[in-house]
């Protein structure tokens, strides 16, 4: 049978935590009309349910952020770009973080690709903390987990279309690189622009190149520094229906700094930034 509460030396003991545990089991084995010899296997049972239940919720969360701070000092003194920084998004969910210019979000978004290391706080990325990592596993978990959109598109100007978008498979080691490059520019509309390089193709090719650039690997992340910024309105608009076209048929999770109100309010939520720190959303 059992007893009342323990008392807390109890419930501080390794020993007695595992009696209580078996004497639970014996009990739930007696309630549900089993032997009660069977409880170890009970208590294993619900152990494991436990710790599938656990890894799930773990393993709904993509990025992690605590206490995240930024500061550069220089001859002047030390300026703070961000301040006590903490959110977490889970899988799937298409977030924006929006703030005025200098509110920190673009070194924000940096940081969390970890192409910079923050002054304090962590981040935690699918599970793995960027602070365990050295520059080489950044850029591995860059190259496996994480997709990004510039402003500037950043394409690689001495290859064509097809070239710049293979680039990430090709640093993936993944096979059929060519085919699966062609499949995703075709996706984005470009099937017939797959040989031209950077300087023949319009602001809008390019950001779509840039597109099929950080989708084709299926990243689990994507992350988009004001992806419209240097388009005009129309091309920016069917930038940002592909972009979330994309970010729906692929089940990715989508993190992106903007400044237009129309974009921010096609996420799920918004990160608001204001010289440095996080406000509530109005």
């Amino acid at each position: 049978m059992l007893r009342g509460s323990p008392y807390s030396a109890e419930i501080l003991s390794p020993k007695t935590s595992i009696v209580w545990a078996l004497e639970f089991a014996r009990f739930l084995a007696v309630a549900a009309g089993a032997d009660p010899h069977d409880a170890i296997q009970i208590m294993r049972a619900i152990a494991y349910a436990a710790l599938e239940i656990l890894l799930q919720i773990m393993s709904d969360i993509v990025i992690e952020i605590r206490n995240l701070s930024k500061r550069v000092t220089d001859a002047i003194g030390t300026l703070t770009i961000l301040d006590d920084i903490t959110f977490s998004i889970e899988a799937g969910e298409a977030v924006a973080i929006v703030g005025a210019s200098g509110s920190g979000k673009s070194t924000l978004l940096g940081l969390i690709a970890g192409l910079d290391r923050p002054s304090g706080g962590s981040i935690t990325l699918a599970g793995v903390g960027l602070d365990e990592l050295d520059e080489d596993g950044r850029a591995s978990l860059r190259a496996q987990k994480i997709g990004f959109v510039f402003q500037s598109f950043q394409l690689l100007q001495h290859l064509n279309a097809l070239e710049n978008v293979m680039l990430p498979l090709e640093l993936q080691s993944s096979g059929n690189a060519a085919v699966r490059a062609q499949a995703m520019l075709t996706r984005v509309g470009l099937s017939e622009r797959l040989r031209h390089y950077p300087k023949t193709l319009s602001g809008g090719e390019q950001q779509r190149v840039a597109l099929a650039r950080a989708f084709v690997t299926e990243p689990a992340l994507l992350l988009a520094d004001e992806p419209t910024g240097s388009l005009d309105a129309q091309t920016g608009q069917g930038i940002m229906d592909l972009m979330f076209e994309l970010h729906r048929n692929r089940g990715s999770t989508l993190l992106l700094v903007t400044h237009d109100p129309e974009i921010a309010a096609r996420c799920q939520r918004r990160i608001v930034l204001s010289g440095g720190r996080m406000v509530v959303p109005s």
